[in-house]
């Protein structure tokens, strides 16, 4: 009994090895290196007692594997990743040993950076031949507009307020290419200044303590760091925050600014972070379906260069069928449609967007393909017209009729020698206007009652801006001043009934608003902007350009995250929603 309650002891103090959790980017951990998109060899090989141990990239994929050459059986080989630039790591990831006959073997492919969770990575392949050696880690300096260690181009903003400590000044420094760097001024010799640099918005930076670490030398009283970046196209990392810190040279203690990201570029900066929260593995931005088809629009809408890639994929990932509870409550049937009448326009939108900024035709035939769905629903023999909310059509509402609206004038004018698209659109405009969904006030409540008369329910930013863009297009399509004339109606009706202050408002801006509502004022401003853009009149522009100040100025924090309350306050909500709903207020003011 005794023996077996050794032995017992003994298993229970054993500890089982865990697998490394796997990683998801472009791909998951472990995939067959036939599957690469590209193969390159950033790295010299390195070589063990006469084999040769290379390290293999796929840069599209964010992918590397190792391989070993001219070796024996048993011979291995493995990668390594680390987190915190190379001073732990993963250890004997995809452990392969050369069998019988062969002379060489590979691992799969894992990734290089972690853009889901916020980590960026650092591998390298190691190589057993009757010893262990190691390559160098690939990449560990961060190139964005220029590389890590560069010195300061032309521009020098400081978005947080220095830090101080025993006297000095620790300022955070941003040049015009979005690069950071840190300096200390009013110190003395030995002072040190340094940047941090976190990818997970300031919770941890594992592998950017320290940065530049420059002390004042003698005969001085201030210094600065070298240049880093605070984003890693390569990587997939968007969203980089970066802080300076220094420290006295007689205490060991240190102080830091606040972390911020670099601002460059208004639009460019929302977009940085919009891209922060994205799941860049299934393409989406959780858990929202139809408020991804507008953070969609609003990327595509934005001119930020390098943003085609991001858009393919949205497009690639989710063109496909998902039961219920995957992307929506509701299962989604393919080709970006499901219950929902105007989820499914949404996407018909932003695959609008992405044609017009890519001219890719697969983007116009989806987006055909999502209008002819729709247009199923157009329903002259309830209320005289209108597009049903729902496959069960149990509501005609002003989202729906104007989401069919915008699309139908849209695609008339992106297909050549179209007229069917052209008179559905002058159908569903003449409609609108003679509906009573637009109330004497001008403005447009949410939907009709049974009987066919507006019901008086609230008035949302995101339908007055709809009826405003679906207006525009359809003047554009016809040249038919009237619907411009709408449009400017419209927009002159929400200037004064749905603001305080000149500052576009939702109703439940104070805290209430869910995670639709979130979205409402920057669909308004996508409209908005696009009349002020038609029309050139300084007006709509002004108060456009107004939106765009107010929130940069009173909605935004130094990461670059924009609320839901334009003009500022407390409670406020601040989320990726709320974010592209923000873009795409600062969009307008350009347009």
């Amino acid at each position: 009994m005794r023996t077996v309650l050794v032995l017992l002891l003994v298993f229970a103090s054993l500890t089982v090895p865990r697998a490394t959790p796997r990683v998801c980017a472009l791909s998951c951990d472990r995939l067959d290196p036939s599957r690469a998109a590209q193969e390159s060899f950033p790295l010299p090989d390195k070589e063990i007692n006469g084999r040769v141990l290379r390290l293999h990239v796929s840069g599209q994929d964010g992918m590397a594997w190792a391989s070993i050459d001219n070796g024996r059986t048993g011979d291995s080989v493995w990668l390594d990743r680390s987190w915190d630039g190379g001073g732990a790591w993963e250890g004997l990831l995809g452990k392969a040993s050369i069998p019988g006959t062969w002379t060489g073997t590979r691992t799969l492919m894992y990734n290089r950076t972690d853009p889901v969770g916020h980590r960026r990575g650092l591998l390298r392949a190691c190589g057993d031949a009757q010893a262990v050696a190691c390559t160098a880690w690939i990449y560990p300096i961060v190139c964005d507009a220029a590389c890590d260690g560069d010195v300061p181009g032309p521009g020098d903003s400081q978005p947080v307020p220095f830090a101080t400590i025993f006297g000095r000044a620790v300022r955070l420094h941003f040049d015009d290419r979005g690069m950071a760097w840190g300096s200390i001024d009013s110190g003395g010799a030995g002072d040190e200044v340094w940047l941090d640099r976190s990818w997970d918005a300031g919770a941890t930076w594992p592998d950017g303590s320290s940065l530049g670490r420059t002390r004042v030398p003698a005969g001085a009283d201030a210094a600065q760091t070298a240049t880093f970046a605070a984003r890693d196209p390569r990587g997939r990392m968007n969203g980089g925050a970066v802080r300076a810190c220094g420290r006295e040279a007689a205490h060991q203690e240190g102080a830091c600014t606040a972390w911020a990201r670099p601002q460059h570029s208004r639009i460019a900066a929302a977009a940085d972070a919009l891209l922060w929260s994205q799941d860049v593995y299934r393409a989406w931005w959780p858990s929202s379906w139809w408020n991804s088809a507008v953070a969609v629009t609003a990327l595509a809408d934005s001119g930020v260069v390098g943003l085609d890639p991001v858009l393919a994929r949205v497009f690639d990932v989710n063109r496909v069928a998902f039961p219920a509870g995957e992307r929506s409550s509701d299962p989604i049937d393919g080709d970006f449609i499901s219950r929902a009448i105007d989820d499914s326009a949404w996407w018909g939108l932003a695959w609008i967007a992405a044609y017009d900024r890519t001219h890719d035709a697969r983007y116009l035939a989806e987006a055909t393909k999502i209008a002819e769905y729709v247009h199923g629903f157009w329903d002259p023999g309830t209320c005289g017209g209108g597009v049903w909310w729902d496959r069960e059509r149990t509501y005609k509402n002003a989202v729906t009729s104007g989401l069919y609206l915008r699309l139908s004038a849209a695609l008339h004018g992106r297909i050549e020698g179209d007229t069917e698209w052209l008179a559905r659109a002058r159908a569903a405009g003449d409609w609108y206007v003679r509906s009573g969904l637009i109330n004497s006030a001008g403005l447009v409540n949410d939907g009709l009652t049974s009987g066919c008369a507006n019901n008086g329910q609230t008035v949302w930013t995101y339908n007055q801006g709809l009826a405003i863009g679906g207006f525009t297009e359809l003047w554009r399509a016809t040249g038919d001043q009237s619907y411009l004339d709408t449009a400017r109606r419209l927009a002159d009706a929400a200037m004064t009934g749905l603001t305080s202050d000149g500052i576009l408002v939702e109703s439940c801006d104070i805290g209430s608003c869910d995670d639709n509502q979130k979205q409402f004022k920057g669909i308004f401003m996508r409209y908005f902007g696009d009349l002020a853009a038609a029309t050139g009149e300084r007006k709509y522009r002004e108060f456009a350009r107004k939106q765009a100040d107010s929130l940069w100025q009173r909605d935004r924090d130094p990461l670059n995250r924009i609320g839901e309350r334009w003009a500022g306050g407390a409670p406020n909500v601040v989320d990726w929603r709320t974010q592209a709903s923000g873009l795409e207020a600062l969009i307008a003011a350009v347009q």
